[in-house]
Order: C-alpha cells, then structure tokens, then sequence
C-alpha cells in the first residue's frame, strides 16, 4: 500500500531520496550535472510529498514557489524498485492537489532528455512541452512543461 505523507524539505526520507535522485543524475547529466545541480537545492523548498510502500520512502516529489500563481515541480523521484507502479503519478496528483490549497493556477517543470521515463509521465498527466525558462532557457538537454490547474 502507499501512503503519501504532506512534509517539508527537512524531513530525513525526503533528503535520503534526494541524494538518490542526485546520484542517479549525476550519471544521466555527465559533465553538465553541475549546472542543472545549482538549481536543486532544499533551502527554498517548502512542499514536499514522500511516498511510502509499506512504511518504507519509495519517492518524492516537491512545489517551489516560483512567480506570481505559478510554482515549479521540483525534485521528483521514485526508487528504481517502485518504478512502474503508478508512484510518481500519485506524488505529481498530491502535489496538484496542494498547489490548488496553496493557491496556485500554474505548474511549471524542468526535466532533460536523457529522462524519458519522466517525459512521458509529466505527458500522460497533462503536461504541456513549453519553451525553455528562466535558468534553462539556452539549455539544450533541457524540456520544459507546464500545466495548468482547473
């Protein structure tokens, strides 16, 4: 069973699976991880969902103000043995559904092409292809999305 758990950027699991996160991206992002690394850091994050399969962290996933009514998804990540299990989708809904409490019409979010597995899932949640912002408007690995809330 999963359990989803509303907690903050200090919680231990929550930075567990981060240094998870950021292993398994420093091998995907090569010699460009130190860029994309600069713009996930903690301090700012205020939002974060862990999600527990039998009382264990399986993923993550944080909202990051960002400008305005619009917040960034930051941080997502499910362990390699709860892929394919309809985690992430879970932790991307919560993280929906508590943007809308905390006021938010707009999620935006980066991820890179060497992350297909995560393309698809922000795709089969609704979430658009936008042009690159901000910090990766000239990055060439990166894809930009965005979603609207109703």
């Amino acid at each position: 069973m999963i359990k989803l758990l509303r907690t903050n950027a200090i919680n231990l699991d929550f930075i567990e699976l981060v240094k998870s996160l950021d292993t398994d991206l420093e091998i995907r992002d090569g010699e460009e991880h130190s860029f994309y690394d600069q713009f996930n850091k903690l301090e700012n994050i205020k939002h974060v969902i862990v999600a527990y399969e039998n009382q264990n962290p399986i993923g993550c996933g944080a909202i990051k103000k960002y400008e305005g009514d619009a917040a960034e998804i930051k941080r997502m990540f499910v362990k390699p043995n709860g892929r394919r299990k309809g985690i992430a989708s879970k932790i991307l809904i919560e993280l929906e559904h508590w943007g809308k409490e905390l006021s938010y019409t707009k999620y935006i979010l980066e991820t890179g092409v060497n992350q297909p597995e995560a393309i698809i899932l922000y795709q089969k949640n609704g979430y658009q292809i936008i042009a690159n912002y901000g910090q990766y408007e000239n990055a060439i690995n990166s894809v930009c999305f965005q979603k609207i809330l109703n």
